[in-house]
């Protein structure tokens, strides 16, 4: 028996030994240095890795693909938008589920889809610079996302083992203009680019102001992207309408120093180039662009109704077209910003008849990159001009572009358009432009962050400000058959003000017919289809700034942004002035100031504006006529 109790006891302490060898320890660090979700039924495998650059910066820059891919092309986009959330959208085991749903049509035939954090960015090492700078002039470094793009490349072509060694870049908003960077001294093994929605010249058309005028709507964004390496947040002001804060904090400036964005070095950049000047004009992409050789094939995307970035896809096509014509394309889509890449069968009350997102990415985009990435695929054409047609619902292809004659429509008496030139020898319209009751741009409580509100404003039903006392509103009689118009119609005024500076907004207008059964809740339905703003006192040129002479008569000529729609029999043609959009821009104090962030109180004066319409100062929209 002691015997037994002896073996007994060496059992237990033997076991015991391996129990307490298994048990991890209390104090074991709960973070592991790299866990990866994936499990080994997912149908994709995903990997992290630093890519180094030429000057030892390392890009954090993830890689996905689905298992058993070989031979695969690939498709990259460089990113200031977190890569690794980018990539693991939802916790699956599904690669389509996990990657933006516009991924899906490429990955499902074999492609390899890589996102990279930009340098500075989330997961990346370097220091962050909005919208880099080309080497030269405003960049001293030997960096910029041209040469970030080619190392990248370089390292994916070597490293990545189930490609076949062909890569393309996509991306929309930033994204879309990393790829046009891509495309200054290209990579021998970028085949192909889909810059969709790109930021090009955000001094004229795109982000940060249009035509001159400061785009508040931006603010938001600054202390998101530039106030953390990661992540970030919009402006604390909580749920308030923007249209009743902005107001009360003053100028644009009062705004920025009320709120300590003036301590972010981009917003400080901003409200010291407030004219076209060296620094705008040097990092424009299409500029940049034109002055080189395109090399490689370029499917340029833009939404008919982008709210951010309507300028740069249509300015880098006129500026490389003339030159690589066989190389370049663009298409226009019924979207809003970026809106190719979610799902296109709406935008606010408009409904299309299918997915138009889905056609352009399966049907369009698939076969150009297919063509240039993928053995044995067909050498399917890629269309030099495509363009939804609003109002009859269905896909063009042109030649080229422009496709049609310029006619005007001109501003008429009694508030009317027509096409015939106005014979009166003077004669004009009157406003009074209060810039303490700016014109909102929609209806208030004004909530910019709301993707609702933001996302389709540009086709929101303008009934709401057409009867205010300072818009004007123009109307022509119903028409009697389609009105087809492709390309950018082209705002041509005259104007003058009883002050010394002033705002002028024009919109080109679709009226629906009061009675529509098939459809109810376009009855009456004032759509835009294109909206611009121009500052006044850029009237000489974008970089010559001067002050109107009260009451004198100024010329302005400004474009609108590139459309494709039909104006269909029974509806009504309409035209829109007004001095201010806001909070969408900031107010036109209406009395010259050298610098509008540095407006003072006193400096916000009533102004009277006149439009005028007559044989010697017609003020006309001038169409893109297309003779279907």
């Amino acid at each position: 028996m002691q015997i037994a109790r002896i073996f007994a006891c060496m059992y237990m302490l033997a076991f015991l030994g391996v129990v307490n060898a298994a048990i991890t320890p209390p104090m074991q660090v709960d973070i592991p240095s790299d866990f990866d979700e994936t499990t080994p039924q997912a149908d994709y495998t995903r990997r992290v890795v630093m890519v180094p650059m030429r000057d030892g910066v390392k890009l954090c820059t993830v890689i996905v693909m689905r298992k058993g891919t070989q031979h695969g092309p690939i498709l990259l986009t460089r990113t200031p938008y977190n890569a690794r959330g980018t990539t693991m959208r939802n916790h699956s085991q599904t690669i389509t589920e996990i990657l933006p749903i516009s991924d899906a049509v490429f990955v499902n035939d074999g492609y390899i889809r890589v996102y990279q954090d930009v340098r500075g960015r989330d997961g990346s090492e370097g220091e962050y610079v909005m919208t880099r700078p080309l080497r030269g002039p405003l960049n001293s470094t030997d960096t910029d996302h041209a040469t970030d793009a080619y190392d990248t490349i370089d390292w994916l072509v070597k490293n990545v083992q189930e490609s076949n060694g062909r890569v393309a870049i996509t991306g929309s908003s930033y994204p879309g203009f990393t790829s046009l960077m891509a495309l200054i001294d290209p990579h021998p093994a970028l085949k192909a680019a889909v810059p969709m929605s790109p930021m090009v010249d955000g001094w004229i058309g795109d982000d940060f102001y249009h035509n001159g005028a400061f785009r508040l709507g931006g603010l938001d964004y600054f202390p998101a992207q530039t106030g953390k390496k990661s992540g970030g947040n919009a402006v604390a002001m909580g749920e308030r309408d923007y249209y009743s804060e902005y107001l009360a904090a003053g100028s644009a400036g009062d705004f920025i120093r009320c709120y300590k964005l003036d301590e972010l070095p981009f917003v400080r950049k901003l409200m010291e180039h407030t004219s076209y000047d060296f620094w705008w004009q040097g990092q424009a992409v299409d500029k940049l662009l034109a002055s080189r050789t395109l090399t490689v094939p370029t499917l340029l995307v833009v939404g008919q109704w982008d709210q951010e970035d309507s300028y740069g896809a249509p300015a880098v096509y006129k500026a490389l077209d003339p030159k690589a014509h066989d190389l370049v394309s663009l298409v226009i889509g019924p979207w809003r910003h970026s809106g190719v890449n979610y799902d296109g069968t709406t935008l606010g009350a408009l409904r299309f008849k299918g997915d138009t997102a889905l056609e352009f990415r399966r049907d369009v985009m698939k076969p150009f990159l297919d063509r240039y990435l993928k053995d044995g695929a067909e050498k399917k054409p890629t269309p030099h001009f495509l363009a939804y047609e609003t109002g009859l619902d269905r896909w063009q292809e042109f030649a080229g572009w422009p496709v049609s004659s310029a006619t005007p429509v001109y501003l008429s008496a009694d508030f009317k358009v027509q096409l015939a030139k106005p014979a009166a020898t003077d004669a004009h319209d009157d406003y009074v432009s209060d810039p303490a009751k700016p014109v909102p741009f929609v209806p208030r409580p004004v909530h910019i962050g709301d993707r609702n509100v933001w996302g389709p404003w540009l086709v929101s039903d303008q009934r709401s400000v057409a009867d205010r006392t300072d818009v004007l509103t123009y109307t022509g009689e119903p028409l009697q058959k389609t009105l087809h118009i492709a390309g950018q119609p082209v705002v041509d005024i005259w104007v003058a003000t009883s002050g010394t500076d002033s705002d002028f907004i024009v919109k080109l207008i679709d009226v629906y017919p009061e009675e529509m059964s098939a459809q109810p809740q376009l009855a009456g339905y004032q759509l835009p289809v294109g909206i611009e703003i121009f500052r006044g006192r850029y009237m000489d040129g974008f970089d010559k700034p001067r002050p109107f002479k009260p009451g004198k008569a100024e010329h302005l000529r400004f474009n609108l942004p590139a459309v494709n729609h039909a104006f269909l029999p029974g509806h009504r043609l309409m035209v829109q002035v007004q001095s201010s959009l806001f909070p969408l821009y900031d107010r036109n104090p209406q009395t010259y100031v050298a610098n509008m962030f540095e407006a003072k109180p006193g400096d916000y004066k009533k102004a009277t504006q006149q439009v005028f319409r007559s044989a010697s100062q017609p003020s006309a929209v001038i169409l893109p006529v297309v003779a279907d």
